[in-house]
């Protein structure tokens, strides 16, 4: 007879009703027939939760776990483990396929990359690189997003086909898995078997008819004595929609019409000084006007002009909102199997291997070329060595246009070739992860659970841009004529003569298809045992313990025309590194009272963790935590956590890379007459040149791990008389505080912080971050990773589930799950406050005060119906230069900065579900999310598309159908 050990959830599953306060229980359970009561007794098998490494039949712990399960999964109406993760109440802002990403948001600092098609997770709103992402309880591959070496791992690596369940633990647990855990673990369990075959099918879209999502599952399993298997196969493919098809992404910040639109135009925007008179002119062609006889009077230009040019205006700026993605396009294929076989009644072997593909794009407008000292863009080709020469035969003024030297005359040439078509940015990412191991158990009065097993899992991308511009050849190309007839190939080139003037042989020289590519590989081995001690009066003292080895390695490889300075993007240096970790732990759980007058039980649990990196040495982390259970229906836990974050490889080895940040510059316009302003150099009159200004980053090979407390304070109610009554079978209440503290935080310091505090207090240490030209331009802006800074942040979880009897109307379940962020404090290495803060919305992310999800879910027979409210809260965001618009609903006065108010929204979620009879097997699923059609609040702020992709949903209704069929 097989060992009863062996056979997970044999005959139940208890799952508890409660939500993300509510800890899990689960146990297993083989019916046997007392044979003097004639009674059946249950024995309970041992099962493992995340947040902790013993197993055992009673599981009930000290840290709240939420499950999803897979009706919970199917119920959501997503199609992608992203989307339903980032709805869980407790998630922050994180990348997904909303976010249009290449081209627009640069390089971000930690050296990962743009993560471009990828999608991540984050708890807590402490950053998914504090997220910790496992598979089975096995660490997965961090993303290669084909721009950097990524610190986190692309859940869409991971097909939704394949999954029974999602575990969510919302505490720190590094004592128990080591790095990377700060902020929660989410382990994904995969279905380990299913009897025959299944096939699932969808279809979705927005109302407007774009944006359609549609694929297939396939999966096959079976079971056999010794050995049961499953294999699935899945395809998926989602549509793009553009910027230009919906009202709130038609322009950079909506409502404020082209204020904040690009200075690089298709007619091309020229700041120079004419070397005859000394006049600095700021011109546009006239056939670029909005009204060809508009005059001004700025500083830089005559108040008149008689000649094929006028001064350069707001109404001259260019919308480069409709050429966006406001849904990117991915297509993702996968294939995944796992085998286990019993070798003997006491030792399984498993094999688990997956494959994924995904194609993604992200689309932009088409790439400006800026020229001149002022440009702000890094490049020598651009910046410092370049001259329009008088004989080119496009050149419309008689003189040298030069950044060279003391005669440097040429202080912004902006031009935007929409020749060239948009910029697009294809990535093509493959995904491969193996795990092979055994398992067992042995002893008879102790038994004891063991297994060793091994991974190796790799994920490479490869990215191709087109639209892009090689600045050396365009130096060339408008320098002298003679010298560029000379190279072969060279084709003079017009920036002066409006769109359409750019012949396809100009583009040949100027414009390269540019290839980018990553890699990242994880490898891992690992061994545990877990089992009971020995016996206390309480019952037994049981342990886990184990040992981990895991190497990581990745490297990204930028084209080679990005490698020797002349791509006209954004600029990086390729990156290679790798480091290992040794590590060992050891847990315990005590039980120290049983059915006394402390309650009904008394538990303590301890665990450490020892980790030895190649790259900093040792660090210990440990936990230690309580369950009270003072009756059968209130129960109390709590637990205090150590934890780390190890520097990931772009971190510590990230090259040169820039990040086009949005900023405005304090001395820009009125503010250049500021003490501090002029004392930093800047010349009265000066208008920031472009609201991006360049920020350089990179990696630090000093960097300490990051180090972390977090404490957990929750109960859990079941009141009796909410149990089995009249009007309930099951009612539960939990609330849960939460205390994270993050310490030499890894990060640059924020951009825009820096330079309101040199221009405010003209301290040394930030305005020794960037430096201005003669015109008073930043020209070059640096800021390099370090352990800067601290989080704080606090919240409760409040959550609530009530199940009504059945009754001749059907059965109602009722979920309530709330997160109340109270504090969210991140200061720098000044110990001054960085923007972030609840409530507040800032850099495409957001923290909103309450965020809510209810389901009321109904059924009867063959009819199954849920509604499901998802509420955020009301945010705030500085206008960021749209003063004086409309939309900006708090008036500036001196002590207060005008202010936009994010209004609050509710979504309403209504899914359809029928078990039809047509056809044994087959169900059938209609649902619309978004059905009150509800937009996202308009964001000044956000990079692009006009709102907070991270946080919101995309504007419209999103309906679908589904057909689950079992054979």
């Amino acid at each position: 007879m097989k060992s009863l050990r062996r056979h997970r959830l044999t005959t139940a599953v208890h799952v508890s009703l409660l939500l993300s306060a509510l800890p899990v229980v689960a146990f297993a359970q083989d019916a046997t027939t007392d044979t003097t009561t004639g009674q059946q007794a249950r024995t309970l098998d041992t099962v493992t939760v995340t947040g902790t490494r013993i197993r055992r039949a009673e599981v009930e712990g000290q840290v709240p776990v939420q499950v999803l399960t897979r009706e919970d999964i199917d119920r959501s109406g997503f199609t992608s483990v992203a989307d339903i993760v980032q709805n869980l109440t407790a998630s922050g802002s994180a990348l997904n396929t909303k976010f249009n990403s290449s081209g627009n948001f640069g390089f971000p600092p930690d050296g990962g990359g743009v993560g471009a098609g990828a999608a991540t997770v984050d708890l807590r709103n402490l950053g998914s690189k504090r997220v910790l992402v496992l598979v089975d309880g096995i660490r997965w591959v961090n993303e290669s997003s084909a721009s950097g070496v990524g610190s986190s791992v692309d859940l869409n690596t991971i097909p939704l086909s394949i999954i029974e369940r999602i575990e969510v633990l919302e505490d720190g647990a590094s004592a128990i898995y080591g790095s990377d855990a700060i902020g929660g673990v989410v382990n994904i369990i995969t279905r380990r078997s299913i009897d025959g075959f299944a096939l699932n099918l969808h279809y979705g879209e927005y109302d407007e008819g774009d944006g359609a999502t549609y694929g297939a599952d396939f999966g096959w399993g079976g079971r056999t004595d010794r050995a049961d298997w499953f294999l699935g196969a899945s395809y998926y493919k989602q549509d793009d929609i553009s910027a230009a098809d919906r009202d709130i992404s038609q322009f950079p910040v909506p409502g404020t019409g082209l204020s904040n639109g690009s200075s690089a135009t298709p007619y091309g925007r020229f700041v120079f000084q004419d070397p005859n008179t000394g006049q600095v002119y700021s011109i546009t062609p006239n056939t670029g006007a909005t009204d060809p006889t508009y005059t001004s009077g700025e500083p830089d230009c005559p108040a008149t002009r008689s000649d094929d040019f006028h001064c350069f205006t707001t109404d001259d700026r260019f919308n480069f909102a409709p050429y966006n993605f406001l849904l990117t396009p991915s297509e993702r294929k996968s294939v995944f199997g796992q085998v286990h076989y019993d070798f003997t009644p006491a030792v399984t072997g498993y094999l688990k291997v997956l494959y994924n593909q995904r194609h993604s794009v992200n689309q932009a407008a088409p790439e400006p070329i800026f020229l001149g000292t002022d440009a702000g863009v890094y490049n020598h080709w651009a910046e410092t060595d370049l001259v329009i020469a008088a004989n080119n035969p496009y050149n419309p003024f008689g003189f040298d246009l030069t950044t060279v030297g003391p005669n440097a005359n040429l202080f912004l040439l902006g031009r935007r070739p929409v020749e060239g078509g948009p910029r697009v940015y294809e990535q093509d990412v493959d995904t491969w992860y193996v795990n092979g191991g055994l398992q067992g158990s042995f002893g008879s009065e102790h038994v004891y659970d063991w297994d060793v097993n091994f991974v190796h899992s790799e994920s490479s991308a490869d990215q191709t841009n087109y639209g892009s511009y090689n600045l050396k050849r365009i130096n060339e190309a408008l320098g002298d004529v003679n010298a560029c007839l000379a190279i072969a190939g060279c084709v003079p080139l017009n920036l002066f003569g409006g769109p359409g003037t750019i012949t396809p042989e100009m583009l040949a020289w100027i414009q390269p298809v540019v290839h980018d590519q990553s890699e990242n590989k994880l490898t891992s081995f690992s061994a545990n045992i877990t089992g009971d001690l020995f016996t206390m009066p309480a019952g037994p003292a049981s342990f886990a313990a184990g040992f981990e080895y895991r190497k990581y390695e990745g490297s990204y490889t930028p084209d080679p025309i990005t490698v020797a300075g002349e791509y006209n993007g954004v600029p990086s240096g390729a990156t290679s590194g790798s480091y290992d970790v040794n590590e060992a732990y050891a847990e315990f759980n005590i039980p120290l009272t049983r059915d006394s007058a402390f309650g009904k039980a008394f538990d303590v649990s301890l665990a450490g963790r020892y980790s030895d990196y190649s790259t900093f040495g040792g660090e210990f982390t440990g936990k230690a935590g309580f369950r009270w259970q003072i009756a059968d229906e209130l129960l109390v836990r709590g637990s205090f956590a150590e934890g780390f974050r190890a520097p990931s490889i772009g971190e510590l080895y990230g090259t040169f890379s820039r990040f086009d940040a949005t900023l405005q510059d304090p001395c820009s316009g009125a503010g250049a007459t500021l003490p501090n302003c002029v004392a930093d150099g800047v010349p009265a009159g000066y208008e920031q040149p472009n609201p991006q200004i360049s920020v350089v980053t990179a990696g630090n090979r000093d960097l300490q791990p990051e180090t972390s407390h977090s404490y957990m304070l929750g109960a859990v109610w079941s009141p009796t008389w909410g149990t089995n009554s009249s009007w309930s079978e099951k009612f539960d209440f939990g609330v849960t505080y939460y205390h994270h503290t993050i310490q030499d935080a890894i990060q640059a310091p924020d951009a825009q912080t820096i330079l309101n505090r040199c221009v405010a207090t003209l301290d040394a240490e930030a305005c020794s971050h960037y430096t201005r030209n003669a015109n008073g331009a930043i020209n070059s802006f640096n800021d390099i990773l370090d352990n800067l800074g601290t989080i704080n942040t606090d919240g409760w979880d409040v959550d609530l589930g009530w199940t009504v009897p059945s009754q001749s109307w059907g059965q109602l379940r009722v979920d309530w799950r709330n997160t109340f962020v109270g504090k969210y404090d991140l200061t720098n290495e000044v110990g001054a406050k960085e923007p972030r803060s609840v409530g507040i919305e800032t850099n495409d992310s957001a923290i909103p005060e309450w965020t809510s999800t209810l389901a009321t879910q109904w059924h009867k027979s063959n009819w199954g119906v849920t509604w499901t409210m998802r509420h955020i809260s009301s945010l705030t965001e500085s206008c960021a230069g749209a003063d004086g618009f409309p939309i900006c609903d708090v008036s500036s006065t001196a002590n207060t900065p005008s202010l936009n108010h994010l209004g609050s929204v509710t979504y309403h979620d209504l899914q359809v579900t029928w078990d039809t009879a047509l056809f044994k097997g087959l169900q059938l699923i209609g649902g619309v999310n978004n059905l009150g059609d509800k937009d996202p609040p308009v964001c000044l702020s956000c990079s692009l598309n006009g709102y907070d992709a991270s946080t919101y949903d995309l504007p419209g209704r999103f309906w679908y159908v589904r057909a689950n069929l079992k054979f």
